[in-house]
Order: structure tokens, then sequence, then C-alpha cells
């Protein structure tokens, strides 16, 4: 009984040290999501601004620019995973992979060589395991994005877009990452970054649509075009660094919640195992004394 005691009194301890870690790093991701959310809600406007300045450019003018330019033939698609460089954020890193794999499939279906980028050590170690090549990769500025990061991701994607196909160029680039929702939800986002896609307007659209202005270019529609290429593709890797970083943040406090309650729930039940043995042992200690003091009578 005695070495039961010990095994269940060891147990509780290890479940309260276990506890008190994860107690504190659910407010450490508490503190820094507050943070991610204002930098998220700070670039994300900024970021649909400038994609609604493109779109503007390509429909009011029938410039040919390689930013909004359909190709042919579509062979060879770039897809950029975000992940993060730590663990301990229950789904977040897995399911943005699984979106990454289905998205590869769907390409592969349709004809189309897929070539892969990382951000994050998540996905570098995913495919390092499954010897599967990867392109680039970046690690290390995933839970406080820089936009020094956002630069270097975004000059090697254009980089590769703008190269012949012959030479290793790709024709698609499409981005995977963690939408951060709420506190309680990220969802994995597929968005193609380039060619960007623009939706003509239907004549029967209803009276409330918004009217925009007409537009004139300055010195050229297809000056402009050059100008917010690269601000487009870098205002939107970075939403996407940091609508991954927020999303990491939330899974993190609310995986490490989960363990904290897990701890509590261990505590009380190796509690009551303890109690219910120390019981058990002071019975024993009774009836052996009892039994004692009628074998000495008799």
């Amino acid at each position: 009984m005695g070495a039961q005691l010990r095994v269940y009194t060891q147990k509780i301890k290890s479940a309260q040290t276990t506890k008190k870690i994860t107690k504190a790093m659910e407010l450490i991701a508490a503190s820094r999501i507050q943070k991610a959310q204002a930098r998220v809600a700070a670039s994300t406007p900024f970021a649909r601004a400038i994609t609604r300045a493109v779109s503007a450019v390509a429909t009011h003018s029938n410039v040919d620019h390689v930013l909004t330019r359909e190709p042919e033939k579509v062979t060879r698609a770039a897809v950029v995973v975000f992940a993060s460089d730590r663990g301990l954020a229950g789904a977040f890193n897995s399911q943005v992979l699984r979106e990454a794999l289905e998205l590869t499939a769907l390409l592969n279906e349709q004809g189309k060589e897929v070539v892969h980028y990382a951000v994050g050590r998540r996905a570098v170690t995913y495919f390092a395991f499954r010897r599967r090549e990867l392109q680039a990769e970046w690690t290390g500025d995933t839970d406080t994005p820089q936009f020094k990061t956002a630069e270097e991701i975004s000059s090697t994607l254009l980089e590769a877009f703008l190269r012949p196909e012959d030479q290793g160029g790709v024709d698609e680039i499409h981005l995977v990452f963690n939408r951060f929702v709420s506190m309680m939800t990220q969802v994995p986002d597929t968005l193609r970054l380039l060619p960007l896609e623009v939706v003509e307007a239907d004549v029967n659209e209803s009276a409330n649509t918004p009217v925009y202005p007409l537009y004139e270019f300055e010195p050229d529609a297809e000056s402009v075009l050059d100008a917010l290429l690269p601000v487009y593709i870098q205002s939107r890797v970075f939403n996407a660094l940091l609508q991954s970083s927020a999303a990491k943040h939330a899974a993190t406090q609310k995986a490490m919640k989960s363990a904290s309650d897990n701890a509590d729930k261990l505590i009380t039940d190796y509690t009551r195992l303890r109690n219910n043995a120390r019981q058990a042992e002071i019975t024993q200690q009774i009836a052996e004394i009892v039994g004692g003091a009628d074998a000495l009578a008799s």
C-alpha cells in the first residue's frame, strides 16, 4: 500500500507541474494573440485595397499584363505552405498541410506539375520526412512575422513567376495558410496569388451595388500595373503571414487550455485513487491491530 501511495503522489505532482507549464503557455499565447489580431486588422484593409486597385486597373484598361494574363496552358504551379516553427498548437499544422496536399492532388489531376515552397519549420520537416523537394524555405519568423520576410518570399515568388517555363518558372502561384476567424476557430484557406483573377461585373446586378469611379492612369495603365505588382504580392504574402501567426497563437491557447483541463482531471482522479488507497491501508492497519488484540486476549 505504501508503494502505491507513493506512485499516486508522484503522478499528482507530475500532473501539477504539467498544469503549471500549460497554464503559463496559455497565458503567453493569450497575450500574444491580441497583438497578432491588431496586426491582422491593420494589414487586411491595405491588402484588400491593393487588390481592388489592381483589379480596377485591369478592368478599366485593355492592357495585356503578366499580372492578369491567363496563360493558354498551365503546366507548372507553385504552392506556398504557411505553417509554424513550433508545435503544441493542436491541429494547426496538420490541417494546413492536409489542405496543401488536397490542392496539390487537384492541380495534378488538372495535368499541372506542382512545386512547393514552405514557411515554418513544421512544413519544412514534413516535406523533408517525405523526401519531397522544396524550391525554397523560410523558418524562424512565424510567431511575430516581419515585413522583411514577406519581401524575401515575394521576391522569390515573383522571380519564379516571371522566369520562362523552360528555366523552371511557374504559371500559377497559390498560397495555403490558416485564416484566423475567432479565438476558437481557425480554418485553412487557399488563395490564388498570381495571375490575379478579374471577375467581370454582371449588368443585371442590383441597384444596391456600389458604383466605382472612372479611372485615369498616369503615365499609362501598364506602368501602373508594373508598380503595383510587387506591392500587391508583398501585401498578400504579409497578410497571409499575419493571419497564420494569429491563428497559431489562438490554436496554441486552445490546445493549452485543453491540456490544463486534462491535467485538472488527472489530478482529481489520482487524488481520489490515493485517498482510496490510504483508506484501505488504514482499514487494514485497524484490522491488524484488532486481530492482534483479540489474539492476545485469547
